[in-house]
């Protein structure tokens, strides 16, 4: 069933981005803040992305999504600041 494939794909993203969180942060204190809610979230779109794109139902592809959680949140947030128009900087003059 798609639904199980689905929930399966999103489970292994999230596992990936959550082994990223244990292995960089320093304390627990980082396990709870914006910015590992923000990769966990984005871990599940990696999973469910990779879902799309797989070719079969296997042991690699299980560990590819794993791969996917841990690298895809980088990959999202850096397509998404080359595309955002540039923050404008003031630059004072002396």
């Amino acid at each position: 069933m798609v639904v199980n494939e689905v929930t399966y794909f999103v489970t292994m993203g999230v596992m990936g981005a959550i082994i990223y969180l244990f292995l960089k942060s320093e304390d627990w204190k980082d396990l709870v803040t914006f910015d590992a809610f923000k990769r966990l979230l984005l871990g599940a779109a990696s999973g469910f992305i990779y879902q799309i794109l797989y070719s079969e139902y296997n042991w690699p592809n299980s560990v590819m999504c794993i791969a996917s959680g841990y690298l895809g949140t980088d990959f999202i947030v850096g397509v998404m600041n080359k595309f955002s128009p540039p923050l404008e900087t003031s630059e004072e003059t002396t």
